[in-house]
């Protein structure tokens, strides 16, 4: 079990979900420290409300590329149409500008988390089309330049509450010049894309389980905060105390979405290799809760973190 555990492949993606990890828990537990509860309250509150809407917009696709493709003809035809509807569906979401004043603000940040970003659209085709450790190059850049981006933002311009939202402002176009220089390279058979696209129209309805699915997984976790949000005298500062606690509990989810990804086309092509990948999983989550525990614990009563000291029981449960 150990020798499967510490596969190169595990170890060169797993590195690059703990180097992307590190930087987001990096810049977020700077901004607890440098700001103050209501501004790192909002901050989370947009930072959650992106994953959770950018989850939608991605309409299950990123899912769709890693579960059902399979030749490198469709992988790329798929990723060329997942694109293309992602960008046709922002287009449309524009009328709830009128309804919702900051959509129009989060609107490129939406489309970049659902297109570019961890667990989106870009970086599932990287993993299907050019394995893992190209996806894991792919994935430590993004982190590298969003959270750098972030960390300056909320440091040397005082941007606070929405210092999650403006890095896509400048990295979307960058990452969209980067799809076109990597698909205008190949040879693009019109044809095949209006072949594709009559098996991929009728995937949208499989697309959308998918979307509900994903949907109901993430507020799982993030319910409480849009609750808080709704009812809360104070919502900015209770989100804070939770949102901090739950950044801290979310390090579980990076062992399952580690070894699923990296061993995702061994679950779809070899029978029974399911249970083999379960029995991993297991073993690594239990022994990293622990770890987890203590070292929040430490964490919180480092005297850097008073504010939030008293959030050790919040964080069991979750």
């Amino acid at each position: 079990m150990l020798k499967t555990l510490l596969h190169k492949n595990y170890l060169i993606y797993g590195g690059s979900i703990l180097f992307s990890r590190g930087l987001e828990y990096a810049v977020l537990f700077f901004a607890a420290h440098y700001l103050t509860k209501n501004d790192y309250g909002e901050l989370e509150f947009y930072k959650k409300l992106i994953e959770v809407v950018s989850s939608v917009l991605a309409f299950g696709f990123p899912i769709l590329l890693l579960s059902y493709t399979r030749s490198r003809e469709s992988k790329l035809y798929f990723y060329i149409l997942s694109i293309l509807f992602v960008i046709g569906l922002s287009t449309i979401s524009i009328f709830i500008g009128l309804f919702y004043a900051d959509w129009l603000i989060l609107l490129p940040a939406l489309i970049f988390f659902a297109l570019y970003f961890t667990g989106g659209i870009a970086q599932s085709y990287q993993l299907v089309q050019n394995g893992s450790n190209y996806a894991s190059i792919y994935k430590m850049a993004v982190a590298f330049l969003f959270y750098t981006a972030m960390f300056v933002l909320i440091y040397f311009y005082n941007v606070k509450g929405k210092a999650f939202i403006y890095p896509s402002y400048l990295l979307l176009p960058i990452a969209i010049l980067f799809s076109y220089v990597t698909i205008s390279a190949t040879k693009i058979n019109f044809g095949k894309v209006r072949r594709y696209w009559k098996l991929f129209r009728g995937l949208l309805s499989s697309s959308f389980t998918l979307v509900i699915s994903n949907f109901s997984s993430m507020m799982f976790l993030y319910i409480d905060i849009l609750v808080i949000k709704l009812i809360s005298l104070s919502p900015n500062a209770e989100i804070a105390e939770f949102s901090f606690g739950l950044n801290v509990a979310s390090i579980l989810l990076i062992v399952a979405n580690t070894l699923v990804q990296v061993d995702i086309e061994k679950l779809k092509n070899q029978r029974g290799y399911l249970n083999i990948l379960n029995k991993k999983i297991l073993t690594l989550t239990l022994s990293l809760a622990l770890f987890l525990l203590i070292g929040y614990y430490l964490l919180i009563n480092s005297g850097y973190f008073d504010s939030y000291k008293y959030t050790f029981v919040l964080v069991m449960f979750i």
